[in-house]
Protein backbone atom coordinates (compact mmCIF):
# COMPACT_ATOMS: atom_id res chain seq x y z
CA UNK A 1 0.00 0.00 0.00
CA UNK A 2 1.16 2.94 -0.90
CA UNK A 3 0.85 6.00 1.34
CA UNK A 4 0.97 9.76 0.65
CA UNK A 5 3.86 12.14 2.09
CA UNK A 6 2.66 12.69 5.83
CA UNK A 7 3.76 15.83 7.78
CA UNK A 8 3.36 13.72 10.84
CA UNK A 9 3.89 10.16 11.76
CA UNK A 10 0.25 9.57 13.00
CA UNK A 11 -2.71 7.86 12.42
CA UNK A 12 -6.12 10.26 11.48
CA UNK A 13 -9.33 9.64 12.94
CA UNK A 14 -10.96 8.40 9.65
CA UNK A 15 -8.30 5.99 9.41
CA UNK A 16 -8.69 4.71 12.71
CA UNK A 17 -12.25 4.61 12.16
CA UNK A 18 -11.87 2.66 8.87
CA UNK A 19 -9.61 -0.35 10.91
CA UNK A 20 -6.13 0.41 8.89
CA UNK A 21 -4.41 0.80 12.31
CA UNK A 22 -4.51 -2.87 12.34
CA UNK A 23 -1.87 -5.71 12.32
CA UNK A 24 -2.24 -7.43 9.02
CA UNK A 25 -3.09 -11.12 10.32
CA UNK A 26 -6.25 -9.59 11.18
CA UNK A 27 -6.92 -9.13 7.33
CA UNK A 28 -5.50 -11.96 6.24
CA UNK A 29 -7.95 -14.25 8.44
CA UNK A 30 -10.77 -11.74 7.09
CA UNK A 31 -9.53 -12.83 3.56
CA UNK A 32 -9.60 -16.12 5.08
CA UNK A 33 -12.88 -16.55 6.69
CA UNK A 34 -14.44 -14.91 3.38
CA UNK A 35 -13.16 -17.45 1.26
CA UNK A 36 -14.45 -20.32 2.99
CA UNK A 37 -17.81 -18.46 4.22
CA UNK A 38 -17.11 -19.09 8.02
CA UNK A 39 -17.92 -16.34 9.37
CA UNK A 40 -19.97 -16.59 12.61
CA UNK A 41 -21.58 -14.70 15.59
CA UNK A 42 -19.08 -14.69 18.36
CA UNK A 43 -18.68 -13.01 21.48
CA UNK A 44 -15.30 -12.28 22.76
CA UNK A 45 -14.12 -9.87 25.69
CA UNK A 46 -11.04 -8.24 27.28
CA UNK A 47 -9.42 -9.14 30.56
CA UNK A 48 -6.15 -8.72 32.02
CA UNK A 49 -4.05 -11.82 33.97
CA UNK A 50 -2.27 -9.41 36.01
CA UNK A 51 -1.25 -6.00 36.33
CA UNK A 52 1.33 -3.59 35.87
CA UNK A 53 4.52 -3.98 39.28
CA UNK A 54 1.99 -5.52 41.19
CA UNK A 55 -0.68 -3.03 41.16
CA UNK A 56 -3.89 -4.85 42.77
CA UNK A 57 -5.97 -2.31 40.86
CA UNK A 58 -6.47 -0.29 37.93
CA UNK A 59 -8.66 2.15 36.97
CA UNK A 60 -10.78 2.12 33.52
CA UNK A 61 -10.43 4.37 30.72
CA UNK A 62 -10.54 5.17 27.20
CA UNK A 63 -14.15 4.18 26.63
CA UNK A 64 -15.48 7.00 25.31
CA UNK A 65 -13.36 6.29 22.25
CA UNK A 66 -13.86 3.06 21.99
CA UNK A 67 -17.53 3.55 22.05
CA UNK A 68 -17.50 6.05 19.02
CA UNK A 69 -14.71 3.36 17.13
CA UNK A 70 -17.75 0.92 17.07
CA UNK A 71 -20.55 3.18 16.91
CA UNK A 72 -22.59 2.14 13.67
CA UNK A 73 -21.32 -1.13 13.50
CA UNK A 74 -23.58 -4.42 14.14
CA UNK A 75 -22.44 -5.40 17.56
CA UNK A 76 -23.47 -5.10 21.09
CA UNK A 77 -20.91 -4.12 23.96
CA UNK A 78 -21.17 -4.39 27.50
CA UNK A 79 -18.38 -2.01 29.88
CA UNK A 80 -18.25 -1.43 33.45
CA UNK A 81 -18.55 3.01 33.47
CA UNK A 82 -15.35 4.77 32.80
CA UNK A 83 -13.78 5.21 35.32
CA UNK A 84 -14.76 1.95 36.79
CA UNK A 85 -11.70 0.73 39.31
CA UNK A 86 -11.25 -3.13 38.51
CA UNK A 87 -9.15 -5.92 39.41
CA UNK A 88 -6.69 -8.33 37.69
CA UNK A 89 -9.59 -11.17 35.56
CA UNK A 90 -12.51 -9.06 35.75
CA UNK A 91 -13.55 -8.61 32.34
CA UNK A 92 -13.83 -5.30 31.08
CA UNK A 93 -15.50 -5.26 27.67
CA UNK A 94 -17.71 -7.82 26.03
CA UNK A 95 -18.35 -7.22 22.59
CA UNK A 96 -21.12 -9.49 20.31
CA UNK A 97 -21.41 -9.78 16.46
CA UNK A 98 -20.41 -11.57 13.65
CA UNK A 99 -16.50 -11.47 13.61
CA UNK A 100 -16.28 -10.04 10.33
CA UNK A 101 -18.02 -6.75 11.58
CA UNK A 102 -15.81 -5.96 14.74
CA UNK A 103 -12.42 -8.24 14.27
CA UNK A 104 -10.13 -5.62 11.98
CA UNK A 105 -10.88 -3.12 15.58
CA UNK A 106 -9.31 -5.13 17.80
CA UNK A 107 -6.00 -3.78 17.20
CA UNK A 108 -7.31 -0.62 18.24
CA UNK A 109 -9.63 -1.16 20.59
CA UNK A 110 -6.79 -2.99 22.75
CA UNK A 111 -4.73 0.15 22.35
CA UNK A 112 -7.37 2.64 23.61
CA UNK A 113 -7.86 0.97 26.70
CA UNK A 114 -4.55 -0.21 27.55
CA UNK A 115 -2.57 2.77 27.48
CA UNK A 116 -5.79 5.28 28.53
CA UNK A 117 -6.12 2.80 32.14
CA UNK A 118 -2.55 2.37 32.58
CA UNK A 119 -1.92 6.37 32.50
CA UNK A 120 -5.45 6.79 34.80
CA UNK A 121 -4.09 3.97 37.09
CA UNK A 122 -0.55 5.86 37.82
CA UNK A 123 -2.67 9.03 38.23
CA UNK A 124 -4.78 7.98 40.53
CA UNK A 125 -1.63 6.13 42.90
CA UNK A 126 -0.24 9.43 42.51
CA UNK A 127 -3.86 10.98 43.86
CA UNK A 128 -3.73 8.93 46.82
CA UNK A 129 0.05 9.65 47.28
CA UNK A 130 -0.60 13.38 46.98
CA UNK A 131 -3.16 12.88 49.17
CA UNK A 132 -5.57 16.54 49.57
CA UNK A 133 -2.76 18.26 47.91
CA UNK A 134 -2.69 19.61 44.79
CA UNK A 135 -1.74 17.94 41.54
CA UNK A 136 -1.10 18.84 37.98
CA UNK A 137 -0.21 16.87 35.19
CA UNK A 138 2.86 17.85 33.28
CA UNK A 139 3.95 15.01 31.24
CA UNK A 140 2.61 15.99 27.54
CA UNK A 141 5.88 16.67 26.81
CA UNK A 142 7.08 13.53 26.76
CA UNK A 143 5.18 11.44 24.30
CA UNK A 144 3.76 12.05 20.77
CA UNK A 145 1.72 15.86 20.73
CA UNK A 146 -0.82 13.72 18.76
CA UNK A 147 -1.58 11.90 22.15
CA UNK A 148 -1.19 14.94 24.03
CA UNK A 149 -5.27 14.95 24.93
CA UNK A 150 -5.45 11.82 25.40
CA UNK A 151 -2.64 11.84 27.96
CA UNK A 152 -3.74 14.28 29.76
CA UNK A 153 -7.48 13.68 29.80
CA UNK A 154 -6.64 10.48 31.30
CA UNK A 155 -4.43 11.54 33.95
CA UNK A 156 -7.33 13.95 34.80
CA UNK A 157 -9.91 11.49 35.12
CA UNK A 158 -7.34 9.23 37.19
CA UNK A 159 -7.13 12.09 40.28
CA UNK A 160 -4.69 15.01 39.09
CA UNK A 161 -6.66 18.04 39.67
CA UNK A 162 -5.37 19.87 36.19
CA UNK A 163 -3.27 19.40 32.85
CA UNK A 164 -1.03 21.43 31.20
CA UNK A 165 -1.46 21.59 27.45
CA UNK A 166 -3.92 23.84 25.94
CA UNK A 167 -5.51 21.59 23.54
CA UNK A 168 -5.96 18.79 26.32
CA UNK A 169 -7.78 21.80 29.06
CA UNK A 170 -9.98 22.64 25.85
CA UNK A 171 -10.89 18.41 25.24
CA UNK A 172 -11.75 18.07 28.84
CA UNK A 173 -13.65 21.35 29.25
CA UNK A 174 -11.13 23.23 32.31
CA UNK A 175 -8.73 25.95 31.90
CA UNK A 176 -4.85 25.06 31.48
CA UNK A 177 -2.65 24.85 34.81
CA UNK A 178 0.54 25.79 34.75
CA UNK A 179 3.19 28.14 35.92
CA UNK A 180 6.58 29.62 33.68
CA UNK A 181 9.13 27.76 32.23
CA UNK A 182 12.93 28.44 33.49
CA UNK A 183 13.08 30.27 29.49
CA UNK A 184 11.02 33.13 30.95
CA UNK A 185 13.66 33.70 33.69
CA UNK A 186 17.01 33.34 31.55
CA UNK A 187 15.16 35.36 28.37
CA UNK A 188 14.72 38.40 31.58
CA UNK A 189 18.00 37.44 33.23
CA UNK A 190 16.26 37.65 36.93
CA UNK A 191 13.74 35.57 38.81
CA UNK A 192 11.94 39.05 40.39
CA UNK A 193 11.70 40.49 36.49
CA UNK A 194 10.60 37.68 35.11
CA UNK A 195 7.74 37.14 38.18
CA UNK A 196 6.70 40.87 37.57
CA UNK A 197 6.71 39.86 33.70
CA UNK A 198 4.56 36.71 34.28
CA UNK A 199 2.15 38.51 36.80
CA UNK A 200 1.68 41.14 34.38
CA UNK A 201 0.39 38.93 31.34
CA UNK A 202 -1.54 35.98 32.69
CA UNK A 203 -5.30 36.05 33.42
CA UNK A 204 -5.95 37.47 36.56
CA UNK A 205 -7.82 34.63 38.52
CA UNK A 206 -4.21 32.60 37.69
CA UNK A 207 -2.19 31.68 40.96
CA UNK A 208 1.01 33.74 40.59
CA UNK A 209 4.00 30.68 41.34
CA UNK A 210 7.11 31.41 40.17
CA UNK A 211 9.61 29.30 39.43
CA UNK A 212 12.45 30.01 42.06
CA UNK A 213 15.61 27.52 40.80
CA UNK A 214 16.92 28.67 37.50
CA UNK A 215 19.82 31.09 38.28
CA UNK A 216 20.34 31.04 42.13
CA UNK A 217 19.95 29.53 45.17
CA UNK A 218 16.65 28.03 46.25
CA UNK A 219 16.02 29.98 49.14
CA UNK A 220 17.36 33.22 48.44
CA UNK A 221 15.49 33.52 45.92
CA UNK A 222 12.59 32.92 46.97
CA UNK A 223 12.36 35.18 49.68
CA UNK A 224 13.48 37.98 46.75
CA UNK A 225 10.30 37.05 44.97
CA UNK A 226 8.40 36.60 48.28
CA UNK A 227 9.69 40.39 49.33
CA UNK A 228 9.29 41.78 45.83
CA UNK A 229 5.71 40.50 44.57
CA UNK A 230 4.34 40.53 48.21
CA UNK A 231 0.29 39.52 48.56
CA UNK A 232 0.64 38.64 44.82
CA UNK A 233 3.20 35.76 45.10
CA UNK A 234 0.95 32.35 45.99
CA UNK A 235 3.59 30.05 45.70
CA UNK A 236 7.36 29.52 44.21
CA UNK A 237 8.09 25.92 42.76
CA UNK A 238 11.25 24.15 42.76
CA UNK A 239 12.49 21.90 39.67
CA UNK A 240 16.16 21.53 41.07
CA UNK A 241 17.90 19.70 38.96
CA UNK A 242 19.05 16.02 39.75
CA UNK A 243 22.91 17.10 39.44
CA UNK A 244 22.19 19.94 42.13
CA UNK A 245 19.10 18.17 44.28
CA UNK A 246 20.87 16.72 47.25
CA UNK A 247 17.98 16.26 49.38
CA UNK A 248 14.69 17.98 48.05
CA UNK A 249 12.77 17.58 51.23
CA UNK A 250 15.42 19.30 53.63
CA UNK A 251 15.34 22.13 51.04
CA UNK A 252 12.14 22.91 50.86
CA UNK A 253 11.74 22.68 55.00
CA UNK A 254 14.31 25.24 54.81
CA UNK A 255 12.55 27.60 52.31
CA UNK A 256 9.31 27.12 54.64
CA UNK A 257 10.92 28.24 57.93
CA UNK A 258 12.70 31.19 55.97
CA UNK A 259 9.58 32.03 54.70
CA UNK A 260 7.60 31.53 58.07
CA UNK A 261 10.13 33.09 59.81
CA UNK A 262 9.32 36.63 57.98
CA UNK A 263 5.91 36.15 57.69
CA UNK A 264 4.82 35.03 54.72
CA UNK A 265 3.24 31.81 55.78
CA UNK A 266 0.61 31.67 53.09
CA UNK A 267 3.28 31.22 50.14
CA UNK A 268 3.08 27.40 48.63
CA UNK A 269 5.64 25.54 48.30
CA UNK A 270 5.16 22.97 44.90
CA UNK A 271 7.45 20.76 43.56
CA UNK A 272 8.24 19.00 40.25
CA UNK A 273 10.62 16.93 38.38
CA UNK A 274 11.12 13.34 38.85
CA UNK A 275 7.84 12.56 40.84
CA UNK A 276 5.99 9.25 40.92
CA UNK A 277 3.93 7.62 43.81
CA UNK A 278 7.27 6.63 45.46
CA UNK A 279 8.69 9.87 45.94
CA UNK A 280 5.27 11.94 46.91
CA UNK A 281 4.60 11.32 50.27
CA UNK A 282 8.27 11.49 51.67
CA UNK A 283 7.75 15.46 50.41
CA UNK A 284 3.94 15.33 51.71
CA UNK A 285 5.07 17.33 55.03
CA UNK A 286 7.13 20.33 53.36
CA UNK A 287 5.29 20.53 49.95
CA UNK A 288 1.90 21.70 49.15
CA UNK A 289 1.32 20.31 45.59
CA UNK A 290 2.91 18.77 42.65
CA UNK A 291 3.67 19.17 39.01
CA UNK A 292 3.89 15.09 37.93
CA UNK A 293 5.35 14.69 34.30
CA UNK A 294 7.13 11.59 33.11
CA UNK A 295 5.68 8.98 35.55
CA UNK A 296 2.32 9.82 34.33
CA UNK A 297 2.69 10.02 30.34
CA UNK A 298 5.33 6.78 30.21
CA UNK A 299 3.15 4.69 33.10
CA UNK A 300 2.57 1.35 32.42
CA UNK A 301 0.41 -0.19 29.40
CA UNK A 302 -1.88 -2.45 31.21
CA UNK A 303 -1.69 -5.74 29.49
CA UNK A 304 -4.74 -6.60 28.60
CA UNK A 305 -6.14 -9.31 26.33
CA UNK A 306 -9.45 -9.86 23.75
CA UNK A 307 -10.30 -13.54 23.27
CA UNK A 308 -12.79 -15.20 21.78
CA UNK A 309 -15.27 -16.93 24.44
CA UNK A 310 -18.51 -18.28 22.71
CA UNK A 311 -18.96 -19.17 18.96
CA UNK A 312 -22.83 -19.56 17.53
CA UNK A 313 -23.78 -19.78 21.49
CA UNK A 314 -21.13 -22.09 22.66
CA UNK A 315 -18.63 -21.44 24.81
CA UNK A 316 -15.24 -21.93 23.22
CA UNK A 317 -11.85 -20.26 23.87
CA UNK A 318 -8.71 -20.94 23.40
CA UNK A 319 -6.59 -23.47 25.70
CA UNK A 320 -5.50 -21.31 28.77
CA UNK A 321 -8.48 -19.26 29.14
CA UNK A 322 -11.96 -19.90 30.31
CA UNK A 323 -14.98 -20.10 27.69
CA UNK A 324 -17.79 -18.24 27.99
CA UNK A 325 -18.43 -14.48 28.44
CA UNK A 326 -18.32 -13.30 31.81
CA UNK A 327 -19.34 -9.88 34.05
CA UNK A 328 -18.43 -8.88 37.15
CA UNK A 329 -21.20 -9.26 39.90
CA UNK A 330 -20.79 -6.41 43.03
CA UNK A 331 -21.76 -6.00 45.92
CA UNK A 332 -22.94 -2.28 46.86
CA UNK A 333 -22.80 -2.72 50.27
CA UNK A 334 -19.28 -4.38 51.17
CA UNK A 335 -17.49 -4.12 47.93
CA UNK A 336 -16.94 -8.04 47.32
CA UNK A 337 -17.05 -9.25 43.85
CA UNK A 338 -17.61 -12.47 42.13
CA UNK A 339 -16.76 -13.23 38.44
CA UNK A 340 -20.08 -15.10 37.00
CA UNK A 341 -21.32 -16.23 33.46
CA UNK A 342 -22.69 -13.41 31.80
CA UNK A 343 -26.26 -15.13 31.12
CA UNK A 344 -26.17 -15.98 35.07
CA UNK A 345 -28.53 -13.87 37.59
CA UNK A 346 -25.81 -11.60 40.10
CA UNK A 347 -27.04 -13.31 43.36
CA UNK A 348 -26.52 -12.22 46.56
CA UNK A 349 -23.40 -11.43 48.61
CA UNK A 350 -22.59 -13.55 51.62
CA UNK A 351 -23.50 -9.88 53.78
CA UNK A 352 -27.04 -10.22 52.14
CA UNK A 353 -27.11 -7.71 49.37
CA UNK A 354 -28.08 -8.29 45.92
CA UNK A 355 -25.12 -8.01 43.91
CA UNK A 356 -24.78 -5.27 40.81
CA UNK A 357 -23.65 -6.07 37.63
CA UNK A 358 -20.63 -4.48 36.72
CA UNK A 359 -20.83 -4.57 32.89
CA UNK A 360 -23.63 -1.98 31.53
CA UNK A 361 -24.53 -2.07 27.79
CA UNK A 362 -22.73 0.51 26.37
CA UNK A 363 -23.96 -0.09 22.28
CA UNK A 364 -26.90 -1.91 20.98
CA UNK A 365 -26.52 -3.20 17.57
CA UNK A 366 -24.27 -0.08 16.94
CA UNK A 367 -26.24 2.56 18.68
CA UNK A 368 -24.47 3.84 21.82
CA UNK A 369 -27.38 3.67 24.51
CA UNK A 370 -25.26 4.62 27.54
CA UNK A 371 -24.47 7.98 28.76
CA UNK A 372 -20.98 9.81 28.25
CA UNK A 373 -20.22 11.56 30.94
CA UNK A 374 -17.88 14.12 30.96
CA UNK A 375 -14.14 14.11 32.03
CA UNK A 376 -14.79 16.08 35.52
CA UNK A 377 -17.83 13.69 36.34
CA UNK A 378 -15.87 10.76 35.63
CA UNK A 379 -12.72 12.37 37.98
CA UNK A 380 -15.35 12.20 40.77
CA UNK A 381 -16.43 9.00 40.06
CA UNK A 382 -12.91 7.52 40.46
CA UNK A 383 -12.55 9.80 43.41
CA UNK A 384 -15.41 8.35 45.39
CA UNK A 385 -13.86 4.50 44.79
CA UNK A 386 -10.43 5.65 45.67
CA UNK A 387 -11.81 7.11 49.39
CA UNK A 388 -9.77 4.62 51.71
CA UNK A 389 -8.13 3.05 49.26
CA UNK A 390 -4.24 2.99 49.48
CA UNK A 391 -1.60 2.12 46.76
CA UNK A 392 -1.48 -1.49 47.64
CA UNK A 393 -5.09 -2.43 48.40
Amino acid sequence: MTMSPRRFHVATEDEIASGVVTDVYFRHSEAAIRARGADKRVVGEMRAASLPSGWPWAVLAGVEELAHLLEGLPVNVWMPPEGTVFLPGDPVFTVEGDYLAFGRFETSFLGLICQASGIATRAARCRIAAEDRVLLSFGARRMHPAIAPMIERACYIGGCDGVSTILAADVIGIPPSGTMPHALVLMLGNTVEAAWAFHEVVEPDARRIVLIDTLNDEKFETLRVAEALGEILHGVRFDTPGSRRGNLRQIMAEVRWELDLRGFERVKLYASGGLDEDTIPNLNPVCDGYGVGTSLASAPTLNLSFDLVEIEGQPMAKRGKESGAKFVAHCPACGERKIIYWRSAPGRCHCGTEREILNRPLIENGRIVADLPSATEIRSYVLAQLHGRTLTG
